[in-house]
């Protein structure tokens, strides 16, 4: 009896990978995260690290002083060194090969960046990271909770109690329900006639519209709070909601026998409500946007300024320099400290580079975008990250990944860097128009029609190839669509 028969195929197959070291990882981190995410970063360090201390802002001067001394003199780490020593001591301070690398990164690393959670903006990590500066902020109050707040003060018999809380657990984001009573009522085992009473007291729990299973009962709750539940507003709503949706105003004219002003008046009064009244409770509302540049015009000159409030200026300490250069460590002491040494000053480089990286990307955009800066949104014009990326002299990932989560404060207003980033169109005279420039254009238009005989988004597209830009008309329905503007038909309005 013969064995069985293996076929084996050894073969020699040779990859090549890059694997990031540790200090090359924590340089992209710095480089991508925000000016107050950055300070959450330095000071994780700073609690790994004890060669590494803040330095108080009244002393930043005299330390810089003290520094430039130093290196006058010839010392680094205080280690007294022979010329081998001497020669670790340059070595410690050379960085030109981890730099090199990051300047050499490709599209590769977009990959790694992503794996590793690197362009989501609000992970878990960096919600913790960012905790204790938003410690002194007052909490927003849930949705949830300002409804428990609100059933703990009202007379409710146990069943009905323990109905409420299944009821605003079932409440959306909106403030809308998202079972009916009768679901709630077979899931959670408890009578009926207990969850129909707990929902009507809900309906009456603020914000107005509040537990409602469709938009029009929650128009009709903030109406009847308001107490206009016999106006014109609540009949059209109650009676005829679909072509309120589709703007009729002759046709609700006709079917309620109003005239069209007090149609149009009525409408107006339903648009001035809150479709989702829950949403006022979400909990981004408390979000805080810092700009990490300023761009603002001193005279005739533009300036340039990186917000560094909130970085940490940091030193190597001169405790454990001195620890060295007594020569009464060990050797794996003195090599475990001279190795967080030399992490110390890679972390103070990598700062550096992030900012002036940052100055550079922001000065080139000034170049280019400098009639926006001068005039306003209508004036910006195309750009890409490749065109940046060229002009510093870095890969389009690094402008990637420098312009992330970060903003920049103009004389209009709060913008991010990506803002700055956008396609666009050649216009006929040859100058370049931004896709952005051509919205403004689109906004403008509309906001100063006739109401009574608005535009059309093929009479837009007129308007436009007046002005020299040639657009598809689907392309300004797009527009228009992502400027939050209705089309025409539900634009008019009846004299």
């Amino acid at each position: 009896m013969s064995g069985p028969s293996f076929n084996q195929d050894l073969r020699q197959r040779q990859t090549q990978s890059l694997v990031l070291a540790p200090q090359l990882r924590q340089s992209l981190k710095i480089l991508q995260v925000a000016a107050l995410d950055l300070r959450s970063v330095i000071q994780e360090e700073l609690q790994n690290n004890p060669a590494l201390e803040e330095l108080p802002m009244e002393d930043l001067n005299i330390d810089r002083a003290a520094a430039e001394s130093a290196g006058a003199s010839g010392s680094d780490d205080g280690d007294n060194p022979a010329p081998s020593d001497a020669t670790d001591t340059r070595e410690e301070m050379d960085f030109s090969k981890e730099f090199e690398i990051l300047t050499k990164l490709d599209e590769d690393w977009r990959d790694y960046m992503a794996n590793a959670g690197g362009n989501q903006p609000h992970t878990t990590e960096d919600a913790e990271r960012r905790q204790h500066f938003f410690d002194s902020l007052v909490s927003e109050t849930s949705l949830q909770e300002h409804l428990a707040g609100q059933a703990d003060l009202a007379d409710l018999a146990p069943g009905a109690r323990e109905a409420m809380n299944y009821l605003i657990g079932s409440i959306d984001d909106r403030g809308f329900l998202t079972q009916t009573p009768n679901d709630i009522a077979l899931q959670s085992q408890l009578p009926l006639d207990a969850v129909q009473q707990a929902h009507a007291l809900l309906k009456t729990f603020e914000p107005a519209g509040i537990g409602c299973q469709s938009l029009a009962e929650c128009l009709l709750l903030q109406l009847a709070a308001k107490g206009r539940d016999g106006s014109l507003a609540a009949a059209i709503v109650r009676e005829h909601f679909e072509l309120l949706a589709r703007r009729r105003i002759p046709d609700l004219a006709r079917k309620l026998g109003a005239t069209m002003e007090d149609v149009q008046a009525a409408v107006g009064e339903i648009g001035a409500l809150d479709p989702a009244p829950g949403r006022r409770f979400a909990e981004d509302s408390n979000r805080v946007v810092v700009p990490d540049v300023t761009v603002a015009k001193d005279g005739d000159e533009w300036i340039v300024t990186l917000n560094n409030d909130y970085i940490p200026r940091l030193r190597i300490s001169n405790t454990y320099r001195e620890m060295i250069a007594k020569g009464s460590l060990n050797k794996t002491e003195r090599e475990y400290l001279r190795e967080r040494i030399r992490s110390g000053k890679f972390l103070i480089n990598s700062i550096e580079q992030r900012q002036q990286t940052i100055e550079r990307i922001t000065r080139e955009i000034l170049k280019v975008q400098r009639d926006f800066f001068e005039e306003g949104v209508s004036r910006l014009k195309p750009l890409t990250m490749t065109q940046i990326a060229d002009a510093v002299g870095v890969h389009e990932t690094t402008v990637s990944r420098a312009i992330a989560n970060k903003y920049i404060k103009t004389p209009h207003g709060v913008f991010e860097f990506k803002y700055f980033f956008t396609p666009g169109y050649q216009s006929e005279g040859g100058a370049s128009v931004s896709n952005t420039s051509v919205k403004e254009m689109i906004n403008e238009l509309i906001s100063t029609e006739d109401r009574a005989k608005p535009l059309s988004d093929q009479d837009l597209v007129v308007k436009l190839q007046e002005k020299g830009i040639n657009i598809a008309r689907r392309t300004v329905a797009k527009y228009r669509e992502e400027l939050g503007l209705l089309p025409s038909n539900l634009r008019r309005e009846y004299a």
